[in-house]
């Protein structure tokens, strides 16, 4: 990725959030405001698919990442996992064979096309730039490499921000975000000794259980840590 580009970004992030606050929010409206695309958000993930939104730019951006995480499918869950850009200029045409459950509510959102582009040091996942359109449409090559210039640039923004003094007044470290998600990662492990399974299976079966009853994976994890709702083993593991 040509560089100068990347400081260029970088230079315009810093001279928004000269103390360092608020710089994932900047960059991913800049990066709105460079390309032809509707929204932007950019989250973090693990092996075991995404742990947490840092920063949106609308309501649409932040349903496009709580359908992934609520689901653990979609664009952004493959980029990450092959470390390639995933590309979707027509969701409704391409999509449903893909991740049938995160189109039906990626349409229902009104996302009509999605880029997701992984955030990556190596082979150690940071996390993914996810870019939206309201209308179908591909990038051209320009757009593209300018999309590509604005994953490194959120990379390098992410690895600063995780290695800010942890003396600081108010953090920024991206892990921070965790935070939002504590009730389904408090969740899941109370799923997974009730119902006997490992943690990632334990997910699964929250994931499974919301989009069955329609509900957000946030308030059913509510209600597994409120022992309204209970995961039993299965007969055979008793």
């Amino acid at each position: 990725m040509a560089p100068d580009r990347v400081t260029g970004i970088l230079a315009a992030v810093e001279a928004e959030c000269p103390d360092g606050h608020g710089r994932p929010e900047a960059l991913i409206a800049l990066c709105a405001r460079s390309l032809p695309v509707t929204g932007a958000g950019m989250a973090l993930m693990t092996a075991d698919g995404p742990a947490g939104t840092v920063a949106v730019t609308d309501g649409s951006a932040g349903e496009l990442e709580e359908l992934q995480f609520s689901l653990g499918e979609g664009p952004c869950v493959d980029a990450s996992r092959t470390g390639r850009p995933v590309l979707q200029p027509d969701v409704a045409r391409t999509g449903p064979a893909r991740w049938p459950a995160f189109v039906e509510g990626a349409l229902a959102a009104g996302l009509r096309a999605v880029f997701a582009f992984p955030l990556r040091v190596g082979a150690i996942r940071v996390g993914v730039l996810d870019l939206y359109r309201d209308t179908v449409g591909v990038l051209t090559a320009e757009q593209l490499a300018e999309a590509l210039a604005f994953a490194d640039a959120a990379t390098i923004v992410l690895l600063r921000l995780s290695s800010r003094s942890a003396g600081a007044a108010v953090s920024s470290d991206p892990l921070d975000v965790l935070d939002d998600r504590a009730e389904v990662h408090q969740a899941t492990g109370v799923v997974s000794v009730h119902a006997r399974t490992t943690l990632a299976e334990a997910l699964m079966l929250l994931r499974a259980r919301a989009y069955a009853e329609q509900r957000p994976i946030r308030e059913l994890a509510r209600d597994v840590l409120d022992g309204v709702v209970r995961f039993e083993a299965a007969e055979d593991d008793r």
